[in-house]
């Protein structure tokens, strides 16, 4: 772990959360907005007669459903430092320089980066299990932690 990161987190008594953890909070947040798409597409969902047809309807709100998660994560970590899966875990999100919740500016960058992590194969989350300070790709560029609150 960088040498400074792991002196402010012993200066400020804050641990990191858990891999479990933050997955957990993962889960919970796509569960809730999977639940949201499925409620604002449902006539749509409901009038698909085929697979194929269902999943032409999926595949047509894809661009919302990415701004969407865009528009959560930025708005939750400017706000509370914490999506609603992180609160129900008990993790939060600060940035390293003030220990803070993200800027509006840093949770936009952190809420992009984990897109496109996901994007592709969910790299940048994987990236976390070998990184010492647990950080993925998203927390690299924000310069963000995850930290137990």
């Amino acid at each position: 772990m960088n040498p400074e990161i792991e002196e402010i987190l012993h200066r400020e008594e804050i641990t990191l959360a858990s891999i479990s953890k933050r997955s957990i909070a993962f889960f919970i947040d796509e569960m809730l907005l999977s639940f949201i798409l499925i409620i604002a597409l449902w006539d749509s969902f409901i009038n698909a007669q085929t697979l194929e047809a269902l999943i032409s309807v999926t595949n047509s709100f894809v661009i919302e459903y990415i701004i969407m998660k865009i528009v959560y994560q930025t708005f939750f970590l400017t706000q509370y430092g914490a999506t609603l899966g992180k609160i129900a875990m008990k993790i939060r999100v600060i940035e390293i320089r003030t220990l803070k919740n993200p800027t509006l500016a840093s949770s936009l960058n952190r809420a992009i980066f984990r897109v496109i992590s996901e994007m592709l194969f969910y790299l940048g989350f994987i990236w976390a299990f070998f990184e010492p300070s647990r950080q993925g790709w998203h927390d690299k560029t924000a310069k963000t932690l995850v930290v137990n609150a």
